[in-house]
Order: C-alpha cells, then sequence, then structure tokens
C-alpha cells in the first residue's frame, strides 16, 4: 500500500498520534511531519510579513488564517535528502496527514497521491464520527484515543467501505474486539459470500475426496486377463465361400475432414514434430549443474552500515529521545561534527521569528523604561533565606577523589536602546576525569540526571561519551582524560533566556558635540551580585578632549572607552555612565554610530538557566559537582 503513516497534527500544539507501517521506520516519519509543520509555519510567517502593514503586532504566527497550507486538503513534497509526499486535510483545527514517498518515477507520484488520499479521507471519517460532528477538537480526539487508535491502524493496513462503515458504526460502543473482529466478517456478507466456518466443511470433504481417488486403481486382475485371453482364442473365425452372386461392395461416403484437427504430422510422429526444434545444449546443462555460475549475474543489495543502527535523537516536540536503544559510538567523532550549530552567539541559524519580536517605534520619553521595574520586583525564589551565600559555595578540594560535573553557560543579548532586539542562552556540560595515575587504566562510568530542562530549545550529545536514558537520565563512559571533556551543549529558547543585567545606551548629537549614557540595572533573581563588570563604548572618532562620569580609561588606539565597575547592588537606582567629546562632523551631515557592550562572569553553586545535576539515584553520588560558570559573549546595545 502506498500509505506508509498517518498522523494527527493540531493546528496548535504538539502531535495527537501517529500510526506506522510495520516496516516503515517511525524516526524517518516522525521527519515528515516535522518537516510539513516547519514549511507550515514558515509560509505562514512569510505570508504574515507581507501583511504586517495591516495586521496587528500581537497577531499570532499559528493562527489558520495565515496559514497558506489551511485550504480544504492538498499534498506537499518535504525533505533534503530523504524526500516524503505529505498528503494533507485539514479538519477544523486538526491536520490529518498522510505520508508517503517521493520518488522520481513520473507513474509513481501520481499512484501514491491518490492511494494516500483515499487513506486519509478515511481517516478523516473515523476522527469525525469520534468527535459525533466536524467540530473536531484535540480534547475530544483524547476522549476517544483508544478506539481512534485501533481504527486509523485498521485504515493504514487498508478497509474496503463496508468494512469502515463497520468501524465507524461500532467507533463508540463498549467492546473494542468486536471493532476489529467483526468487520471482515460484515464486509464478507456485503459481497454475498459465506463466512469460512460455514464452508469449511465443503474444503475438507474435498481434500478426502482427492485422498481418497489417488489411492485407488482401476485395472483388471491378472486371472481375468487370462481367462479373456484363452476364451478367444477356443472360438473358431466363421469362414464364407464366395459363390459369385455377392453385390458388389458399397462405396464408402467420403468423410468431411475438421478444419480444426491436428496435422498429420502431429498424429503420426508426434516425437518429431513437438520435441524436434528444442536441442540439448551442453552450456545450459553446466550452468544448472553449477548454482555458483547460475547465480553469477544477480545483483545482491548491500547490508546498511553499521552507523545505521545506532539510536537517533529525534527532537520533535511531543516524540522526543533516543530511538535504537543505549549505544556508544565506536568511531572518534570530532567537537565540531557533534557539537555542529552551537558556535553561533544566537544558535547558530534560529531565524528571527524564535526571538523576540518588537515594533521600532519614536519613544519620545527618556526615561529608562523597564529598569525601575526590574529593579524593585521581589525577593529571587532560588535565594538563600537566612544562611550567608559563602555557606553555599561549593569549596574547592585539592584532591580529586570522584569525578567532576560542571556547567559553563553563555548569555548573548542585543538591545535597541532600552528595547531587547534577541537574546541566545547557550551551555556546556563538562567532565573532568580522575587523572591518570589514580584511575588505573578504568574508565570512567556513572550516571546523573538533569532537572529545570523545561525551557531547553535543543540538545547534542557526544554520542561516544554519553548516552540518553530517558526522563532525563543520562549514562556517562569514558577513559580518562587530562582536559574536560564536553558531554552535552544545548540552546535556550528566547523566552525561557533570563537576562542578568540589562542596558540602555542614550546618545545626543547637538552640533559637534555628542553626549553618551549608559544606564545599566540588576536582574534582582540573581543568586548574588555581579562583580568586576566592565563597560565598553566603541567611539566613532579618536576623540581631544573628553569628559566622563564616572572616572574611566580611554583606549586611543582602538577608540575604547572602559569603565570597570566592581559591584552591581540586585536593587537599587539604575547606574548611569557618561562621556561627553567633539567631535568634527555636524548632526546635520548625519547621526555618528556608537555601539555599546558589557562583559561580565559568574562562578558559583548556581546556572543561570537554572538546570542542575542530581544523582540518578537518592542517596548515592557518583560524581562530584563543582562550581559552575556564566559569562556574557556578545552583549551588546545600539
Amino acid at each position: 500500500m502506498a500509505c506508509l503513516a498517518i498522523s494527527l497534527q493540531p493546528v496548535n500544539g504538539p502531535d495527537i498520534l501517529l500510526q506506522t507501517r510495520s516496516w516503515f521506520p517511525v524516526s524517518r516519519a516522525l521527519a515528515a511531519v516535522s518537516a510539513f509543520r516547519l514549511a507550515r509555519l514558515h509560509l505562514a510567517r512569510g505570508k504574515q510579513q507581507q501583511s504586517a502593514a495591516a495586521a496587528s503586532s500581537s497577531a499570532s504566527l499559528d493562527a489558520i488564517g495565515d496559514d497558506p497550507l489551511a485550504a480544504g486538503s492538498g499534498q506537499l513534497v518535504v525533505g533534503v535528502e530523504s524526500q516524503y509526499r505529505v498528503v494533507y486535510r485539514l479538519v477544523n483545527s486538526i491536520y490529518v496527514l498522510g505520508v508517503t514517498t517521493a520518488g522520481s518515477d513520473h507513474a509513481a507520484p501520481a499512484v501514491h497521491a491518490f492511494a494516500v488520499a483515499d487513506a486519509v479521507n478515511q481517516a478523516v471519517s473515523v476522527v469525525v464520527a469520534a468527535c459525533r460532528g466536524v467540530d473536531v477538537t484535540p480534547e475530544k480526539v483524547h476522549r476517544k484515543y483508544p478506539e481512534v487508535y485501533l481504527a486509523l491502524d485498521l485504515v493504514l493496513h487498508g478497509v474496503g467501505s463496508v468494512r469502515l462503515s463497520q468501524i465507524l458504526a461500532t467507533i463508540h460502543g463498549d467492546n473494542l474486539a468486536r471493532m476489529v473482529s467483526s468487520s471482515p466478517d460484515a464486509e464478507a456478507r456485503a459481497r454475498g459470500a459465506d463466512s469460512w466456518p460455514t464452508v469449511e466443511h465443503l474444503a475438507q470433504d474435498r481434500h478426502a475426496a482427492r485422498e481418497g481417488f489417488s489411492g485407488a486403481s482401476f485395472e483388471l486382475p491378472q486371472e481375468t486377463l487370462a481367462a479373456g485371453d484363452e476364451f478367444s482364442s477356443n472360438i473358431a473365425p466363421a469362414t464364407t465361400v464366395a459363390t459369385g452372386d455377392e453385390p458388389p461392395p458399397e462405396e464408402a461416403a467420403p468423410v468431411e475432414k475438421d478444419p480444426f484437427a491436428a496435422s498429420d504430422l502431429i498424429n503420426n510422429k508426434p516425437e518429431e514434430a513437438l520435441v524436434g526444434g528444442f536441442k540439448k545444449n551442453k552450456e545450459t546443462a553446466l550452468v544448472v549443474a553449477d548454482p555458483a555460475a547460475a547465480l553469477a549475474g544477480l545483483e545482491v543489495t548491500t547490508l546498511p552500515p553499521a552507523e545505521a543502527t545506532k539510536p537517533t535523537f529525534i527532537g520533535v516536540e511531543g516524540f522526543e529521545g533516543d530511538y535504537g536503544g543505549i549505544e556508544f559510538g565506536n568511531e572518534e567523532a570530532s567537537l565540531a561534527e557533534a557539537f555542529e550549530g552551537f558556535n553561533a552567539p544566537f544558535g547558530g541559524g534560529l531565524d528571527a521569528s524564535e526571538f523576540v519580536t518588537t515594533t521600532k517605534k519614536d519613544h519620545k520619553d527618556r526615561d529608562i523604561s523597564g529598569l525601575e521595574l526590574l529593579a524593585t520586583s521581589g525577593q529571587p525564589p532560588n535565594a538563600a533565606t537566612g544562611t550567608p551565600l559563602e555557606n553555599l559555595l561549593v569549596t574547592k578540594r585539592t584532591e580529586m577523589t570522584a569525578p567532576e560535573l560542571f556547567i559553563a553557560e553563555e548569555i548573548n543579548a542585543e538591545f535597541k536602546e532600552s528595547i531587547l532586539v534577541r537574546v541566545g542562552l547557550k551551555g556546556t556540560i563538562f567532565l573532568r576525569t580522575l587523572p591518570l595515575n589514580k584511575s588505573a587504566g578504568k574508565e570512567t562510568e556513572f550516571s546523573f540526571r538533569l532537572e529545570g530542562t523545561s525551557g531547553m530549545k535543543r540538545a547534542a550529545l557526544q554520542s561516544n561519551v554519553l548516552s540518553n536514558l530517558q526522563n532525563g537520565l543520562f549514562h556517562v563512559r569514558t577513559v580518562s582524560k587530562e582536559e574536560p571533556i564536553p558531554l552535552l551543549k544545548y540552546s535556550f529558547l528566547p523566552k525561557h533566556s533570563p537576562l542578568p543585567l540589562r542596558m540602555r545606551l542614550v546618545k545626543r548629537h547637538s552640533g559637534t558635540l555628542l553626549s553618551v549614557m549608559i544606564q545599566y540595572a540588576s536582574n534582582p533573581m540573581l543568586p548574588q551580585p555581579l562583580s568586576n563588570v566592565t563597560f565598553i563604548v566603541k567611539l566613532p572618532v579618536d576623540p581631544t578632549l573628553l569628559n566622563v562620569s564616572p572616572k574611566a580609561v580611554l583606549n586611543r588606539a582602538e577608540r575604547e572607552l572602559r569603565w570597570h565597575i566592581s559591584d552591581i547592588p540586585l536593587k537599587g537606582p539604575a547606574g548611569r555612565l557618561r562621556a561627553r567629546m567633539p567631535v568634527d562632523q555636524d548632526s546635520k551631515d548625519g547621526e555618528l554610530e556608537v555601539i555599546g557592550m558589557v562583559k561580565f562572569a559568574y562562578q558559583g553553586p548556581f546556572t543561570l538557566s537554572g538546570i542542575k545535576l542530581r544523582p540518578a539515584t537518592d542517596g548515592i553520588t557518583q560524581f562530584n559537582e563543582v562550581g559552575h560558570t556564566f559569562s556574557s559573549g556578545s552583549y551588546l546595545c545600539i
């Protein structure tokens, strides 16, 4: 059958159901369904950007009206290396998808598309019957999930119209087995055929008669044949004397020949007429005698490589996990290949729609906007109450007694004045093994648990060291090394990426005088205040006169102005850094570009993202958790 998988995909939210044929890999079906979702969202965003002048800035990208694929039905080819044809049909707010291959044959896609469209229409009938109408919602489908699951499994393997009507009639019954087992009998009765128990005895009688006739003999015994020969020899033949008065013999009437009768050649010498044209060939006899020579021209399909049997990580929402079991890679993959896409500041190719988008406005209000609100927020939930923070810090051990794990995170942000344009948080979990002189040649092997990963967007494992055990459990196995080993790299969603510091850059260019001010405020939810923070301003010119407040360091070679702030309190008024200088360019000739940057770093027992490392089993600790760090990457304000 052409249909390889059937899926129910809501317009908003995770997939409800995915049914595949037994020989079709689930990972490929998930890739095709996920590619359809991405294509649908991409087309919806493109259409909304074209009509952005008339639409509201708070319009949802996932709205049905903005979806170009929101037509009643259609088909779409998805995938890059392995292409699949997805036939879809929209029922209220749920897409019913049918997946098949998109081959290079010009005739096969048309045949597959019609066959898959028939399966999709049958699946739509099942969903509508389960929801008692066209008002199909994910909640109604979940109420009848077992019935829908079994019915779509039957549809995927092929059912007729009579059997489908029987399934739809019994989908709201109390007996699921009746829906599955009674359908074939109903289809046989609709065709006018008898059921197998009714006609089974006829087949048994025919088989017994054939066995009896095959062993029966109809030849006469030898005694009967001998008696007949003796009787025929005793009878003398009657002789007649010719007297000459006999009438002349009558001529026999000519017999009309059958025009369809066999020729005389076949009647007289059938062996020569039928077999004479086939000559024996010695070469053919040798080929038949040698099986290897007979199979020499056959093409044998090569087996897939060993890499194809390794577990595959699927990041589709609702189906996350490693499919294929726990395996450690034998080949040594490079760090660039294992963590491809995590080197860029904002996630390595993430589209701009994933960041916080705002509408550009001419802000006439020149106050610090949201910094006062951030500075007056309540007590952070992670802050320790009644216990000094110094007591919570992990003390550094002089001698390593167990493997050590720590997390290093990097926060990247970009502000347009006081508006956050984009943000990206990425991190890496490192392993520091025991020294070679203490490990005694033994491998480092233990398990740990990750908590606080609800806001994680992407993750990549170094498969030859780390394996995913599902439900947040991970297993480590590696040899001892001198340098820390990166186990896992991850990136967070922009809306779940906390900002440790908010900042705003204000510049005034009046005539030939340029004034610059940076306002900043710390996030009160931080576990402890930021210290040793450096603010940098890229100047457009090398100033001849400069007035700053507070004191700053000027680097004329780089045209940079640096302020070093020893400590930024969690609460309190926003800080201000000011600079004023004369420039050669007049304000009438255009604005000068000024860029502000900030550098900071933190080390302690907490992470910025809230991710925590826990033992796999409570009470049994197989590793030591040392100080975590987070620092600023590309932290700009323009």
